[in-house]
């Protein structure tokens, strides 16, 4: 378990694995992939402080992120002096979620896409031998106990990533939870748009999509999700997303019958992500979500998921 939250013991805890980074590590080189989400932008700070010019980190743009988010990310960590390669994956990705509506299917196929095919080739051409995940302690929770795979939980399930990839896992921040991973990169000085960004699933915006993943349904769901960061921005809420559903409804635009699509808006407050409860949203806010979301074409109904966790998760996916 993590240590208790203050600024002392999160310091010894950089430098503790700092060394112990350099020691695995040694004179090798290893690779790491950044979302931009918390965790990773934690994991790509610690790495590249205890390994400097023999860490290779890059950005796999899988066509599951957020608007503009590789050319966001890619110039963050360009202000910090880590250099972020983008590496453009959306076909792989999209190819190997083709047809696919089950949960677990999904991740288990962005899961091989990612470690099978596209990494893989990263870590040929970069020569490494080591891989850091931003694996959390409710990352492995979550994926031991049952209740939602996380597509960075590998050796906790037994995978020996050496034989089946050619290399090892580092996970610096396996310890912690999100409070803690929050604490740490404010050491590491990471700014604020890294560390106090809202959780965001590996599996991005397929985690967000119920039913088969296509790029149009992705348009949808990005749309949507654009608006509801920009609306929700100024809450102080732990996480805050825009859900497509599979379902759809009668609606009218324009004077005609239109059978469209279903946007969920879901709004939680929480301290780590274990347990989570909605916010009440004032009325004006919600009702101005409506109005901006059904204004997507295509989408005719909006609604407010008001379901703590449990017995719901955060994700839909």
């Amino acid at each position: 378990m993590e240590s208790p939250d203050n600024a002392m013991n999160y310091e010894q805890f950089i430098q503790d694995q700092i060394a112990a980074i350099r020691q695995q590590v040694g004179g090798g080189r290893a690779i790491n992939a950044v979302s931009g989400g918390v965790d990773s932008s934690v994991v790509t700070a610690l790495a590249h402080r205890a390994l400097g010019a023999q860490l290779k980190t890059i950005f796999v743009d899988n066509a599951l992120m957020r608007e503009g988010e590789p050319r966001r990310v890619a110039d963050l960590f360009a202000r910090l002096g880590i250099p972020v390669t983008v590496i453009d994956a959306r076909a792989a990705f999209l190819d190997a979620l083709r047809g696919l509506t089950d949960p677990e299917q999904k991740r288990q196929a962005i899961t091989d896409t990612f470690y099978k095919q596209v990494f893989v080739a990263e870590v040929k051409r970069w020569d490494a031998r080591f891989l850091f995940h931003g694996t959390i302690l409710t990352d492995i929770e979550e994926t031991v106990a049952g209740i939602k795979r996380q597509h960075n939980i590998l050796t906790q399930l037994g995978i020996n990533t050496e034989a089946a990839y050619g290399y090892q896992v580092i996970e610096p921040l396996k310890t912690l939870r999100k409070d803690g991973v929050r604490a740490v990169g404010r050491l590491l000085e990471l700014p604020d748009e890294a560390v106090q960004r809202i959780p965001f699933p590996g599996p991005g915006l397929a985690a967000r999509v119920v039913g088969e993943v296509t790029e149009a349904r992705l348009a949808t769901v990005r749309a949507a999700t654009a608006v509801v960061e920009e609306e929700l921005r100024g809450t102080d809420a732990f996480q805050y997303l825009a859900v497509l559903l599979e379902d759809r409804a009668t609606g009218i635009r324009d004077g005609k019958r239109e059978f469209g699509q279903i946007i969920v808006v879901r709004c939680v407050d929480s301290v780590d992500g274990r347990q989570a409860t909605a916010r009440e949203l004032p009325w004006d806010v919600l009702q101005r979500l409506a109005q901006r979301v059904t204004s997507i074409p295509g989408v005719n109904r909006c609604l407010y998921d008001l379901t703590p966790k449990p017995p719901a998760t955060v994700e839909y996916i």
